[in-house]
């Protein structure tokens, strides 16, 4: 059985990966924009170096699909699961009355990431969306 082997960029190979300029690869290596490895006077990158980079913007039809990958590496293989404390965790308004805090309480939920680790931590929407409903119908 192979062990399989990272494959790394040079600065030129890394620039058309990103269908950039080198420039502007030099720019992001100088603002700390991407994670870049010295090999003696070589600057190398990593195939998942290059892809970090990326920034996906999903449209409101595809909202619900980034749920389900790694906003950090990527990965796709996410375990669901709770974030806790001594009990539930919640999200609450910021200007939630004290005597509504047991209703505003929002329900959350959490992925981890098999690959990196990261925690992406989700709420429910629909409450959160009927609590400020709520507000407003107070206020008017």
């Amino acid at each position: 059985m192979s062990e399989k082997r990272q494959t790394w960029y040079s600065i030129k190979e890394a620039a058309e990966y990103l269908d950039i300029g080198e420039p502007t690869l030099y720019r992001w290596m100088k603002d700390g924009q991407i994670t870049y490895r010295k090999v003696g006077d070589s600057t190398r990158f990593w195939k998942e170096d290059l892809d970090a980079v990326m920034e996906v913007f999903p449209s409101a039809k595809d909202l619900h699909k980034v749920r389900t990958f790694c906003p950090i590496c990527h990965h796709s293989e996410l375990v669901e699961g709770h974030v806790q404390g001594t009990g539930l965790v919640y999200f609450r308004p910021k200007s939630t009355k004290f005597w509504t805090f047991r209703d505003s309480n929002v329900d959350t939920s959490a992925r981890m990431c098999t690959q990196c680790g990261a925690i992406t931590w989700f709420g429910d929407t629909a409450k959160l969306l009927s609590l400020k409903t709520e507000a407003k119908e107070v206020v008017s």
